[in-house]
């Protein structure tokens, strides 16, 4: 029988997961992550103790093994850093796409996963096998759809992975859950990123970065609107936690040398659009399907989770990176954050790069 690992996190979509597996014939081994670091600075409390109480009745109901397995220090050392330093170069980073990567699918299958022949989880996604090779797509939800949080993992890792859920609708796998009588049925979807359980952000930061004073600058007019505690604190997009009056003003330039933030003005500043996207360290999952990208190919793309998808053209630039230029302007374009690309059809998810400066 093939051996699967089930990463239960204890919330609805991770517990009727397994309960899928059973329903399919297998009989998974569950395993409750632990990442949260309760001592560090900003921390605020960890559902964990609940979690694991819901991820041991589930694993008692339907006799499988069950394993704690704490990753605390390897989610520092790989994901936390990362977050620190992106952050402290001005960017934008996404904690959530680095810890499927390089912890869910990475350290845990370093160190359990190995033993295993899948890794099952609660993502909202599925996979596609087209002429022998292996795509990772989209999810039937395509509101719940969390590919573009998968848009980093390797090949290897692909093959490995099992997504008993992918097929569902939200509503049905509430429905699954409440059938099976499952507790995790009415609990609320986490809202927080795959960071240090719940933790203040802020504090996060100021602990590691400090204060840095600076000004809040009208983009247009060079006008000193406020000051800010740190250049870091603020991403592209940005609209609430500004404090300033007569609002709405919207981040929409970083001076990260002379530590200034640029705002602008309106519902829909003009200077909060663009259309172009650069991308550098462009990875697709499996393989450029591409034949020539210096004249460049019609995709679709994502640069936040939305379940919408943009129509742009994929090209190469000279230098080696890749530029996505999009069909319509768009807002939000935060470097350090990741440009996420799909075929035409919204189907598979090719790979992604990360939005360069």
């Amino acid at each position: 029988m093939i051996k699967v690992a089930a990463l239960v996190s204890g919330g609805v979509d991770s517990t009727v997961s397994v309960h899928m597996l059973k329903e399919a014939g297998y009989d998974p081994h569950i395993f409750y992550i632990k990442i949260a670091m309760e001592d560090e600075p900003g921390f605020i409390d960890c559902p964990s103790d609940e979690d694991i109480e819901i991820a041991t009745y589930v694993a008692n109901k339907y006799g499988c093994k069950f394993d704690v397995v704490d990753l605390q220090k390897e989610y520092w050392d790989r994901v936390v850093s990362y977050t620190i330093d992106t952050v402290k170069k001005g960017l934008t980073p996404n904690p959530d796409v680095m810890c499927n990567r390089l912890i869910k699918f990475g350290s845990f299958e370093e160190k359990f996963g190995h033993e295993f022949d899948k890794i099952a989880t609660g993502h909202y996604a599925t996979t596609t096998e087209n002429k022998g090779q292996l795509y990772l797509s989209t999810a039937k939800d395509k509101v719940k759809d969390q590919t573009y949080f998968l848009g980093r993992i390797t090949n290897r890792q692909l093959s490995k992975v099992m997504f008993p859920i992918g097929h569902l609708p939200k509503k049905d796998v509430r429905r699954i859950a409440g059938e099976a009588k499952l507790p995790s049925e009415t609990r609320k979807d986490s809202q927080g990123i795959c960071f240090l359980g719940k933790i203040n952000y802020s504090e996060f930061i100021r602990k590691y970065l400090g204060d840095r004073k600076g000004p809040i600058l009208e983009l247009e007019t060079g006008k000193k609107l406020g000051e800010h505690l740190g250049f870091w604190f603020h991403t592209i997009g940005q609209r609430r936690g500004l404090g300033l009056s007569q609002g709405p003003w919207f981040v929409v330039k970083k001076d990260t040398r002379q530590n200034i933030i640029y705002v602008s003005k309106g519902y829909d500043p003009q200077a909060q659009y663009g259309d172009e996207v650069p991308l550098s360290d462009l990875h697709f999952i499996s393989g450029n399907p591409f034949d020539n990208l210096k004249t460049g190919v019609p995709i679709k793309f994502k640069i936040r989770h939305t379940p919408e998808f943009t129509k742009g053209t994929l090209y190469s630039t000279e230098n080696g990176d890749h530029l996505i230029k999009s069909s319509v302007p768009i807002a939000g374009i935060a470097p350090g954050q990741f440009g996420v690309i799909y075929d035409m059809d919204e189907n598979i998810c090719l790979g992604s790069g990360i939005i360069a400066d």
